[in-house]
């Protein structure tokens, strides 16, 4: 992969299939559950932190990955002779990716550092996109402004199944949960700039998967058919199987791809989670 070693961490949510198949690393951030620490996706799957969270009254919480994580991995791979490019997490969420900086500061060796400003399916599309473009031979300058082209034309929506976790993590007031959770309200959110923001909501499940697809083709415009689309999706394959079928019928896409939410992602959105991102054209 033209001696390039990409590093990511594990607010992307990459899959491991693609991590296998670019040979990336992955820099776990920590999980704080019932009092015990986990390294992301590393001591505890996906499939089982979701179960804990529907089967107990669980609340997690996170820690950023630190500056000793990324200096270790750094060195390694630099005394490997390699150059290095770390893909990270939004910046503006959390102080994951200042810790790969500082780390990158002190030390000797080429080190590039990516601040994809998305998270968990958002941020792993660009860690793929990158394995992509090095597997071909592409410079660290030409992914740079292919991924700054993407950034500038992703649009991800997602929403959640509950407002519980987003109260816990001080994302909505105590009021605002209560209400939400007493009309049975679901929040449309957007990654936009770096951090999440609300831009609707509607009343009942059922009509959350349309509606979200109904504010991404505002965000697209008139030519709405896609070339790929992509499915975040946590423990619920029912609702990925709707939004798919809801996707494919109205982006007419020759690809789908899917990426399951992580354990650190889900710790501030409970199960249930499930979102698309598409590309403006």
């Amino acid at each position: 992969m033209n001696n390039i070693k990409i590093i990511c961490d594990s607010l992307s949510d990459v899959n491991k299939e693609y991590l296998e198949q670019y040979d990336i690393d992955v820099v776990p951030l920590t999980l704080i559950l019932d009092g015990k620490e986990y390294r992301d996706s590393i001591d505890i799957s996906p499939e089982e932190f979701y179960k804990i969270l529907r089967e107990e009254n669980a609340y997690p919480k996170t820690s950023q990955a630190t500056y000793a994580q990324f200096k270790e991995v750094f060195e390694k791979y630099i005394k490997e002779g390699k150059k290095v490019l770390y893909i990270s997490g939004s910046s503006a969420a959390t102080g994951t990716c200042q810790s790969a900086i500082m780390a990158k500061n002190d030390t000797e060796g080429e080190i590039y550092i990516y601040d994809t400003y998305s998270l968990s399916f958002g941020a792993g599309l660009f860690v793929v996109k990158a394995a992509e473009m090095i597997k071909e031979g592409k410079s660290i300058e030409e992914v740079f402004k292919a991924l700054d082209e993407i950034k500038e034309k992703s649009v991800l929506m997602f929403s959640v199944d509950t407002l519980e976790y987003l109260k816990k993590g001080g994302r909505i007031s105590s009021t605002k949960a209560t209400v939400g959770s007493l009309l049975n309200i679901k929040p449309i959110l957007e990654v936009k700039d770096g951090l999440v923001s609300q831009v609707g909501q509607v009343r009942g499940k059922k009509n959350v998967l349309n509606k979200m697809v109904e504010y991404v083709k505002e965000r697209l415009g008139d030519d709405i058919e896609q070339e790929e689309i992509y499915i975040g999706y946590s423990d619920d394959l029912k609702e990925r199987e709707k939004l798919t079928e809801i996707a494919k019928e109205v982006f007419k896409p020759k690809k789908i791809g899917y990426f399951l939410v992580g354990t650190c992602i889900g710790a501030h959105s409970g199960p249930g989670v499930g979102g698309i991102l598409v590309f403006k054209k």
